[in-house]
C-alpha cells in the first residue's frame, strides 16, 4: 500500500503541526520556568494576572497556563483595560521584546489549532 501524493502532503502537514504544538509548548514552559519572576514583577499591578499568579506553584500545567494566560492579556489589552484589571503603567513598562514574543507564541497556537480544526473537520466529513 503506498500513498498518493495529496495523502502525503496531508501527512507532512498533520506531523509538522503536531511538532509545532509541541515545540509551543517547551517555549512556553522554558519562559515559565527562566522568565516568571521578570514578567510577573512587571505586571503586578494587574489583577488580570495577580488572579493568576497562584498557577506558577501547579508545576509544569500551572505553568503553561499562567504564560498562556499572560499571553492572551498582552496580546488582547484593550479587553483587559477595559475591564480595569489590567493597569495601562504595567502594560508600557513591559518590555516590547517580551510582548512580541508572547504576541507571537499566542498567534502561532491560533494557527496551530486551526491546522488540528481544519484537518479535524475535514477527516469527520470524510474528506481525509
Amino acid at each position: 500500500m503506498s500513498l498518493g501524493v495529496g495523502d502525503k502532503v496531508f501527512l507532512v502537514i498533520a506531523l509538522a503541526d503536531f511538532a509545532g504544538i509541541f515545540l509551543w509548548i517547551g517555549i512556553c514552559l522554558h519562559l515559565a520556568y527562566t522568565k516568571m519572576d521578570f514578567i510577573l514583577e512587571h505586571l503586578k499591578n494587574s489583577s488580570a494576572i495577580t488572579v493568576r499568579a497562584p498557577l506558577r506553584h501547579g508545576g509544569p500545567l500551572g505553568k503553561l497556563l499562567l504564560i498562556g494566560g499572560i499571553s492572551g492579556v498582552v496580546t488582547f489589552p484593550r479587553i483587559h483595560i477595559k475591564r480595569g484589571t489590567l493597569s495601562t503603567a504595567d502594560l508600557a513598562g513591559f518590555p516590547v521584546a517580551l510582548k512580541l514574543k508572547f504576541m507571537r507564541l499566542q498567534w502561532s497556537a491560533f494557527g496551530l489549532i486551526a491546522v488540528m480544526m481544519t484537518f479535524g473537520i475535514a477527516i469527520k466529513l470524510g474528506l481525509l
